[in-house]
């Protein structure tokens, strides 16, 4: 059985490894984990910024998630951004990200001024893209890039 719950201080130390992990196994990029753990304890302890969800299977964490908010004027409310999207390698395929995705909708159905959800998925992870798409995600056309600063 899969649950979802919203994530606290307590469950920091097990993001911040998630979130490594995603990295390596997604961009091959390897995180410092100093780094990540001080950006995810930042979120939880700050909510307004947004918050993590945790995934459990028969009471082990199986995924989780993160969201972030993005104010958009030209339609008076807030995009809710899912990032930092992780299913563990035992418990992929098994409806793990379904759940967490019906618990966001959920969670911004409740919200009232939620007008949407945005994300981003690295250009060659097709299983993802397939996966978001089997959920309602259409390409918006935008092309996202960066300036570090």
């Amino acid at each position: 059985m899969i649950k979802v719950r919203l994530a606290g201080s307590a469950d920091v130390a097990l993001l911040a490894q998630f979130n490594c992990q995603m990295a390596r196994e997604t961009e091959q990029k390897t995180l410092d984990l100093g780094t990540v753990t001080a950006g995810v304890a930042s979120l939880v302890a700050q909510p307004a910024y947004g918050f993590y969800i945790i995934a459990e299977r028969d009471g082990e964490p199986a995924g989780c998630l993160m969201i972030t908010y993005e104010w958009t004027d030209w339609r008076n409310g807030v995009f809710w951004w899912i990032q930092s999207v992780y299913v563990h390698e035992q418990h992929r395929r098994q409806g793990v990200f379904r759940h967490l995705h019906e618990d966001v909708r959920r969670r911004a159905k409740s919200a009232k001024n939620v007008r949407g959800f945005r994300l981003y998925v690295e250009s060659h992870n097709e299983a993802a893209q397939a996966t978001y798409r089997g959920l309602g995600f259409t390409n918006t056309g935008y092309l996202m890039l960066e300036s570090p600063l």
